[in-house]
């Protein structure tokens, strides 16, 4: 059987952690307060990403100034970073802590196994699958919460938008810019390709990876690509490493979409942005920590229905009938009469 490239880059992940050495750490039963500790792990992108990673922080650093707690933000530079973060917030008395991506599940899980009175949640994993979970899908552990995002949402709506401008300038194709091949990302792409081919028949979708979620050269060079092939639209679904996505834009002429936050500001030629409101899972997340209400075992999903997923700003230069259309499949999306596929086939 096939093994997808995502598993791989999380098994390699959870090889490396499992070696770590936890001995030094410890866990409470203490019952969580106001002025509990709770940590904040990002991914690789880090925090001063623009987006997905950044946006995180804002949530936990609001809800600190809300609620009071003590907040222990740990940044990850490179994978490396994951175990001793782990093992920082541990250390310091976490009774919360969050992965903010993907890529730290491998971590989280052998964290969550040896300190069972520790509650864990991650943005963008459900725990209905390996590693929090054994390939029957019987839970492995209850003290992790995951924080889910119906992300192919948002992907439809701005690939409705993608489409039809790409067709209002004479061509028919439109293109994606992903940095590494796992679902989180995919779940976008598969939204925006669905619903930009439903409203727009025909439309050709390029889709390909910088393999990278930093370096904005890398997606500069991806996108540049995809629009010497005739992409009108590209979509950026690479974090800080999308911003070169912008760039490529503004030089070739092209339209630009984001992701994760509004980034209409970060380039001449934004069409608009895939919205993922993190921030609010974090926050979300915090709250039932602080209020005794933990559901580890869980996930809490978040979608266009109850606000976790949006739209950002839309350049003025999108005709109003093309809106009217994309909330159109917004309504149908909320109503349950339109499916958007979550994965790449």
């Amino acid at each position: 059987m096939r093994i997808p490239r995502w598993a791989a880059a999380v098994a390699v992940v959870t090889i490396c952690v499992a070696a770590a050495a936890l001995g030094t750490a410890g866990s409470s039963n203490a019952k969580p307060t106001a002025g509990s500790t709770i940590a904040l792990v990002s991914d690789i992108g880090k925090f001063t990403d623009k987006g997905f990673n950044q946006n995180q922080l804002a949530g936990f650093n609001k809800a600190k100034a809300q609620l009071g707690f003590t907040g222990l933000p740990l940044q990850s530079n490179s994978t490396s970073d994951y175990s001793p973060n782990f093992n920082t917030a541990v250390r310091k008395g976490a009774k919360l802590v969050i992965a903010a991506g993907f890529l730290l599940a491998g971590t989280e899980a052998t964290y969550a196994k040896q300190f069972p009175n520790v509650h864990f949640a991650i943005t963008d994993y459900t725990v209905h699958i390996p590693p929090f979970s054994d390939k029957k899908g019987k839970i492995l552990y209850k003290n992790v919460e995951g924080l889910t995002y119906s992300a192919n949402e948002s992907g439809c709506l701005v690939g409705v938008l993608a489409a039809k401008m790409a067709q209002k300038e004479g061509g028919d194709t439109i293109g994606a810019v992903g940095g590494l091949t796992i679902p989180p990302v995919d779940i976008w792409i598969a939204g925006y390709r669905f619903c930009a081919q439903k409203a727009v028949p025909g439309t050709k979708v390029l889709i390909q990876y910088s393999q990278d979620f930093v370096a904005t050269d890398k997606c500069k060079t991806v996108a540049t690509n995809e629009i010497s092939q005739g992409a009108k639209v590209v979509f950026q679904v690479a974090g800080g490493c999308g911003l070169g996505v912008f760039k490529a834009a503004d030089a070739a002429g092209a339209w630009a979409i984001g992701v994760d936050v509004d980034q209409y500001k970060l380039g001449k030629r934004v069409l608009t942005s895939g919205v993922k409101r993190v921030d609010n899972g974090v926050i979300a997340a915090i709250k039932q920590e602080l209020a005794g209400k933990f559901k580890g075992g869980t996930d809490l999903n978040f979608n266009l229905r109850n606000g976790g997923m949006g739209i950002g700003k839309i350049n003025p230069t999108v005709p109003k009938a093309y809106i009217a259309l994309m909330n159109s499949y917004k309504k149908r999306i909320i109503a349950g009469t339109l499916k958007v596929p979550a994965a790449l086939k």
